[in-house]
């Protein structure tokens, strides 16, 4: 089943509370929430205070951890309420234990994978992940647009979990709109992180009835 998900990064930060309400009416199924130390991507945005008050609406919380080192963080957000902790394999000397300590934490554990990282890093921790996050754009900024040459990664992937029977939600995050969803959709994804576009859409249950339209029509 398909997971809409608004990044937190694109909301109006006056208007946090307001911003989450308005995509909870929308249809969304899940708070993507973005977390960055300015040293593992070139920008700084939350901590778990605001993720704990987040949590609190009711969606689950999907911390998308762009830290280095978030092992030490991993407890925190936990503790805050994210439902969600995915950390980045580029970041960890120990990404398989990184993954232990997010389900010892009571978590669904994530890994995320930048746009120039191969996929064959899941293949040893297959079992271990709940979620697979596909970096379409490099992170650290919203609004940027879809790298093309990662599509085949989200296939790659999903090939990868299918032969070794492995069940796993493939989140795409980066220039998602409703032109680009489809082939991410027929790519495998199966959680698609939507930013600028869903917030600066003039309707954003039309944005995602839209989208939700299409994966229907793909029959995944």
């Amino acid at each position: 089943m398909l997971k809409i998900a608004p990044s937190l990064l694109a909301a109006d930060y006056l208007k946090l509370g307001e911003e989450i309400r308005r995509m909870a009416e929308a249809g969304v199924d899940v708070l993507h929430y973005d977390v960055m130390d300015g040293s593992f991507v070139p920008n700084i945005s939350f901590g778990q205070g605001v993720a704990e008050r987040a949590a609190t609406c009711g969606l689950p919380v999907d911390a998308h951890l762009m830290i280095v080192n978030p092992e030490k963080y991993i407890e925190a957000f936990a503790k805050a309420g994210c439902e969600y902790i995915t950390v980045h394999a580029e970041a960890t000397n120990h990404l398989h234990r990184a993954l232990q300590q997010i389900r010892a934490a009571g978590c669904k554990a994530g890994v995320a994978l930048n746009p120039a990282t191969s996929p064959e890093c899941l293949r040893y921790v297959l079992g271990d992940f709940d979620l697979a996050l596909v970096m379409t754009v490099n992170p650290g900024f919203g609004g940027q647009k879809l790298i093309p040459a990662c599509v085949e990664k989200i296939a790659a992937i999903r090939r990868m979990l299918d032969e070794a029977g492995k069940d796993a939600i493939i989140e795409v995050d980066g220039g998602v709109n409703t032109q680009t969803a489809p082939m991410l959709m027929k790519a495998g994804a199966t959680m698609l992180v939507a930013g600028s576009a869903l917030y600066g859409a003039p309707d954003a249950k039309a944005f995602i009835d839209t989208i939700r339209a299409e994966y229907a029509e793909i029959g995944k």
